[in-house]
């Protein structure tokens, strides 16, 4: 499973808050390189997220073209029990 945007920007103020309020340096520059991990993980999932919901997109538009296009195919079947199934 993939995180979410959200849960990555999360992440990533968290980390900050930790690189700035850490007593030992060492813990300063792993949480400052983590911030900057989840700001790029949260880039990908940003774009990942825009990629689902635009296909989502073109799937709804899709189904609504070709319910204009044929719009009595959903009662037709060769089947005379499945003709009005779906209708």
């Amino acid at each position: 499973m993939q995180p979410s945007a959200c849960t990555c920007r999360a992440q990533e103020a968290h980390q900050r808050v930790v690189s700035l309020n850490a007593p030992l340096a060492n813990v300063r520059s792993i949480a400052a390189l983590a911030a900057a991990a989840w700001a790029k993980e949260a880039l990908a999932a940003e774009r990942r997220e825009a990629r689902v919901a635009h296909a989502r997109q073109e799937r709804e538009a899709a189904k609504v073209l070709h319910l204009c296009l044929w719009p009595d195919e959903r009662t037709w079947s060769e089947n005379p029990d499945r003709g009005f199934a779906d209708a």
